[in-house]
């Protein structure tokens, strides 16, 4: 069975938030870093330690915001943002910008899943997913076969 899913445009804001909540969750042990700095407070009392551990942090999240900002701008990226529709097997995903344009997918190729209360994302890298929210899919059933293939790949429990 395919599922073939409504087309569907992905915004650059959903794009950003998605990638920084992909990036928290990932390396959310940078804020210990700035923590560490922070307690050289306690070896020579200056609030420069912790203005300098604040100011680190902080370029670090402006660091990842600027790169998730860009991707929506590159000429290259354009397509992930134009209007697609997926058709979704047990082989691959099959990401088609009309009848004649597309990319597969293979499944081997996704690195996790989660499913959000309102979409699927599945995560291949740090700056690269699928978000297919439930919108998209025609009937409820194909929400479910959409599941079930995550639930046999093992990126679902």
């Amino acid at each position: 069975m395919i599922v073939k899913t409504k087309k569907y445009q992905l915004e650059t804001g959903t794009y950003i938030k998605a990638g920084l909540v992909n990036i928290l969750r990932e390396q959310w042990w940078v804020v210990l870093i700035a923590i560490a700095i922070g307690c050289g407070y306690f070896w020579i009392a200056s609030w420069w330690w912790i203005s300098m551990a604040i100011l680190a942090y902080v370029l670090y999240w402006l660091f990842w915001v600027i790169q998730f900002a860009g991707v929506t701008q590159m000429e290259q990226n354009k397509v992930i943002f134009e209007k697609m529709s997926y058709e979704i097997d047990s082989r691959q995903i099959l990401m088609k910008l009309n009848a004649k344009q597309g990319m597969p997918i293979k499944w081997d190729m996704i690195k996790k899943a989660e499913v959000k209360k309102d979409a699927f994302v599945l995560t291949m890298s740090k700056a690269q997913f699928i978000h297919l929210p439930f919108k998209i899919f025609n009937s409820e059933n194909d929400k479910k076969f959409v599941e079930s293939i995550l639930k046999r790949k093992n990126y679902l429990q």
